[in-house]
C-alpha cells in the first residue's frame, strides 16, 4: 500500500513525533510505500513551550522519505500538498490539538474529496483537557470527514463517541520509547527514598498534590522533570517553600532530551503520575520498560495498565490524603 502519515517529526520534540517516526518506519518495514507529510512551522507564536530538539540530535532515526512542508500559516498550502496525496491508499492524519489541527486536517480533507484515499485520524488526544465549544465543533467537522477514527483507549473512544459519527476503533499504542531501544534498567535493588514525576506539568496532572503528599512522607526526596506550563513553575516553587521542602524536591524545568530520561528512571524508587484527570500516558510503559513501578491515580487509562499492588499502586484522584497513603504504603512494602 501507498501511505501518508500527516504529522510532526524530528526536529519536533517529544512522544507524538517520535511515534509518528517510529510508525512510518514499521509501516515501511511490512512492506508498504510510506511518505510523512510533516511541518515547517507547526505552532503559532504563542506556543508556551519549546518545539524542537537539537538537528542533530535526533531522538530516532530519521525517516528519509519525508517533506516537511506544512505550516500553520499558509492555507493554500494545505489544499495544495493535499491534492498531492489523492494516488495514495491511506492517509493518517496525527491529531492531539483541535486548536492546532483542525482547520488544516479539515482543509485538507475536503481537498482529498470522496473519491480519494482511506482516511484515518490517528487520535493521541480527542479532545484537549479544558476544550472549548470551538474545539469541540472543531473536532466533530474534522472526524466527519474521515473514513475512520483510531483511539488507543476506550476513554478516548467515549470522548469521540460523542462528538462523530464516523467508525471507531480502539487499538492499545505499544510503547514507543525515546531514544529507542534498549534500556538501561537500574542496578540498585535497595531503595534510594527518591520518586520521580516525569512529562508535560499542567494543573490537571495534579503536581501540586503530589508536593502536598510528600510532606507527610518524611525522608523522602522527589525529582519534578518536564516543561512546566502557564504558571506551574510559579506555583510550585511557592508551595515548596511553604511546605520546607527546598532540599527535598528537585525540579529540572524544560523539555528532557530522550538521552537523559534513563538517568532520572534508573535514580527513582517509582514513578509517580497524580493526575487529577486523564485519558492516556505513555509513561506508565516508560516506567516498566525503566523497570520501576507507578503510583498512579485511577483516572483514563491508568487502571487498565496498572496492577495495583504488582507493578504499583492506585490512589483517588486530585485527594493528598490517599495518595500520601499509597506513598506510605509502598515504602512499608519494600523496605
Amino acid at each position: 500500500m501507498k501511505i501518508a502519515i500527516i504529522g510532526p517529526t524530528h526536529p519536533y520534540k517529544g512522544g507524538i513525533a517520535q511515534h509518528t517516526t517510529a510508525l512510518a518506519h514499521q509501516l515501511e518495514t511490512s512492506g508498504h510505500d510510506v511518505r510523512i507529510m510533516s511541518w515547517k512551522k507547526m505552532y503559532p507564536f504563542f506556543y508556551p513551550g519549546e518545539q524542537f530538539v537539537p538537528d542533530d540530535e535526533p531522538e530516532l532515526p530519521l525517516f528519509a522519505n519525508t517533506d516537511r512542508v506544512l505550516s500553520w500559516r499558509n492555507p493554500v498550502g494545505w489544499r495544495k500538498w493535499a491534492a498531492k496525496l489523492r494516488d495514495y491508499d491511506e492517509v493518517i492524519f496525527v491529531w492531539w490539538v483541535p486548536a492546532i489541527q483542525g482547520t488544516v486536517y479539515w482543509q485538507m480533507l475536503k481537498a482529498l474529496g470522496e473519491r480519494g484515499p482511506h482516511t484515518v485520524i490517528l487520535c493521541h488526544n480527542v479532545a484537549q483537557h479544558s476544550a472549548s465549544p470551538i474545539d469541540k465543533q472543531l473536532t466533530h467537522r474534522v472526524f466527519e470527514l474521515a473514513d475512520q477514527v483510531l483511539v488507543h483507549t476506550k476513554a478516548l473512544a467515549d470522548i469521540a463517541d460523542n462528538l462523530t459519527a464516523t467508525p471507531l476503533t480502539i487499538a492499545a499504542m505499544p510503547a514507543h520509547l525515546p531514544g529507542g531501544e534498549p534500556i538501561d534498567k537500574p542496578s540498585h535493588t535497595k531503595l534510594r527514598n527518591h520518586l520521580l514525576f516525569f512529562g508535560l506539568v499542567r494543573q490537571y496532572k495534579g503536581v501540586d498534590v503530589l508536593v502536598k503528599a510528600l510532606a507527610k512522607l518524611p525522608g523522602v526526596t522527589l525529582t519534578i522533570a518536564g516543561e512546566m506550563w502557564g504558571k506551574q513553575e510559579a506555583k510550585l516553587t511557592q508551595l515548596i517553600a511553604e511546605l520546607h521542602l527546598q532540599d527535598r524536591v528537585t525540579m529540572h524545568s524544560g523539555y528532557v532530551p530522550a538521552k537523559d530520561i534513563a538517568g532520572l528512571f534508573s535514580a527513582a524508587d517509582a514513578l509517580v503520575l497524580p493526575y487529577r484527570s486523564g485519558t492516556a500516558t505513555q509513561n506508565v510503559e516508560l516506567a516498566f520498560a525503566h523497570g520501576i513501578p507507578v503510583i498512579a491515580t485511577s483516572v483514563g487509562s491508568m487502571p487498565l495498565h496498572i496492577h495495583d499492588g504488582v507493578d504499583g499502586i492506585l490512589c483517588k484522584p486530585d485527594d493528598v490524603a490517599s495518595l500520601a497513603k499509597a506513598l506510605q504504603n509502598f515504602y512499608s512494602k519494600n523496605t
